[in-house]
Parts: C-alpha cells; sequence; structure tokens
C-alpha cells in the first residue's frame, strides 16, 4: 500500500517532460487536452516549475472547464485561446521572452484519489534573428507615394481650375495646336504690318514735301510779283518826268535818264 501510494505521488511530481522549441517575439502553444465526453467538464490549472501534489506551483492561468477563473486577463500574456468546452486546456504564451524559459506544468482534476492528469513542458527560447529592412527601397517607395500624392492635388487643382473659366476659355484645346497656329498667324501678318507702316510713312513724306514746294513757289511768285509793280511804278514816274512829290524836274545836260 505504502510503495503504490509512493509511486503515485512520484508520477504527479515528476514524470518525464515533453520539449518545445519557440523564438523570442512569437507566440507559442503548449499543448494539454482531456476527454470531456468521458469525463464531462473538469477544473485546470498551468503553472511554472513541476506540479505538486495538489493544485499549481506559481499558478498562471485556470479554468473550471467552461471559463476562466484565473489569470487570462486583457494584459495576460497566458492565455486559453483552445475550445475548453471540447476539453482543450492548452497554454498560448503570447510575445515569448527569453526568460519565459523552463517548465511548466498542467493538472486536470479528475474525482478520485490520484487520477489527475499531469502535462510538464519545457520551454526552450531562442533569439529572434535580426532582420535588415532596405531603407533605399522604402525610401524610394515614400517618394513615389509623394509624388503621386502631389500629382493628383495637382489634377485636383487644375480640374478645379477649368471647371471655374467661362465655356469660351474651358473649349480652347490643351494639345498646343491653337498656340502653334496663333504664331503661324503672327509671323504671316508681322511683314504686311511693316510694309504698311513703310508705306503710310513714305506717303506723309511726299505730301510734306508737295506742301513745302507750293509754299516756296508760292511766296516766290509773289515776291516776283511785288517787284513787278515797283519796277513798272519807277518806269511811270520816269515817263511822266515828275517826281515823287508830283513837280516836274527838267533833266540836266551830262546826264542820262534811268
Amino acid at each position: 500500500m505504502k510503495l503504490s501510494l509512493l509511486l503515485a505521488l512520484l508520477s504527479v511530481s515528476g514524470g518525464s517532460a515533453l520539449n518545445v522549441t519557440s523564438v523570442s517575439g512569437q507566440d507559442v502553444n503548449l499543448t494539454c487536452k482531456y476527454d470531456i465526453e468521458y469525463h464531462g467538464a473538469l477544473s485546470a490549472c498551468w503553472g511554472r516549475g513541476d506540479i505538486p501534489n495538489s493544485g499549481c506551483n506559481n499558478q498562471l492561468i485556470a479554468s473550471d472547464g467552461r471559463r476562466v477563473t484565473f489569470g487570462g486577463g486583457a494584459s495576460s500574456r497566458y492565455r486559453f485561446l483552445g475550445r475548453l468546452q471540447d476539453g482543450d486546456v492548452s497554454l498560448t504564451v503570447l510575445n515569448v521572452l527569453e526568460t519565459d524559459a523552463g517548465r511548466y506544468g498542467c493538472r486536470v482534476e479528475i474525482k478520485g484519489w490520484f487520477n489527475d492528469e499531469v502535462h510538464h513542458i519545457d520551454l526552450s527560447v531562442q533569439r529572434a534573428p535580426k532582420t535588415t529592412t532596405s531603407t533605399p527601397l522604402t525610401t524610394t517607395t515614400e517618394h513615389t507615394h509623394t509624388h503621386a500624392a502631389e500629382d493628383q492635388m495637382n489634377s485636383t487643382r487644375i480640374l478645379q481650375t477649368n471647371s471655374s473659366l467661362s465655356p469660351e476659355v474651358r473649349d480652347i484645346p490643351e494639345d498646343g495646336s491653337s498656340v502653334f497656329l496663333l504664331s503661324v498667324l503672327f509671323g504671316a501678318l508681322a511683314p504686311l504690318t511693316l510694309v504698311a507702316a513703310v508705306v503710310v510713312l513714305a506717303s506723309r513724306r511726299r505730301r510734306l514735301s508737295k506742301n513745302s514746294e507750293l509754299q516756296f513757289l508760292g511766296s516766290a511768285a509773289s515776291e516776283m510779283q511785288s517787284r513787278g509793280s515797283v519796277v513798272e511804278n519807277v518806269y511811270q514816274l520816269e515817263d511822266s518826268g515828275e517826281g515823287v512829290d508830283g513837280s516836274e524836274y527838267e533833266i540836266l545836260p551830262g546826264s542820262s535818264a534811268h
């Protein structure tokens, strides 16, 4: 009797353990299940280290078979993520750390003497390898997104500007053909405009020169006419023999008439 009790205690507190290896930063699952169809819903707990005679050392989380009764809060990294209604009481450690390495124990409490199911798992945690990021590729992607956003904003501004313009202005084609046609038209009209300006200036100069000649001829004719009348008056005076004041004068010998 004493020997069987000792062997039962040794099987509960020790025994072989399952080795599980994980990498830091990942989630790791430690398996523990029981036959719920045979036993019904049972209480279970998880702790650090070997399982004692009752309960769990350094208890992390516990369940009554239907819901979590200890631990497993929103801030806890120890969760029951399996289906409790199916007898799955596996422990999930979120974002495992190197300090999480060590032995874990699961106890499923079954009615009767020394009927509890006990599972031990030794967890090893390796350091995650360093990952290198491609900085130039990330920078290029950021620049591409920036230019795409700027192009989209510029396109939106152009569309808004076109929508605010009058219908006549919006109807102008944007392919540059109108600009080319206007350039050709101005290039053809420029020489004609220059020739017209030269013709106008030449006609004005002719008019001015003709007017100057006419004025000169008129003044010369009037001057000649005035000189002729003066000479004629002088000849009349000489023929009448009268002086300027109406008196007669005689021609002295030795003098000739002018």
